[in-house]
């Protein structure tokens, strides 16, 4: 459920974060400290959020309808 997709959607953010840091380092690239940041509009960022949740949503959903094609044809 919702739930499930939130946890995903913050690990696959935080996995995002870790990497990019890791690949960062010594680059002289601040891509991990900007992601860190607060941004100054509020609004704008939960809009964003909200976005980029929504889109995750759908494409789990879309997934998830194929799957189900799928067995149900398999079967």
């Amino acid at each position: 459920g919702a739930k499930i997709v939130h946890m995903f959607y913050h690990f696959a953010r935080y996995v995002v974060i870790e990497n990019m840091k890791k690949l960062s380092v010594g680059t002289g690239i601040p891509f991990a400290e900007a992601v860190m940041w607060r941004p100054r509009d509020m609004y704008m960022a939960k809009a964003r959020h909200r976005v980029a949740y929504n889109k995750l949503l759908q494409i789990l959903q879309r997934e998830d309808f194929v799957f189900q094609e799928y067995r149900g044809k398999a079967q």
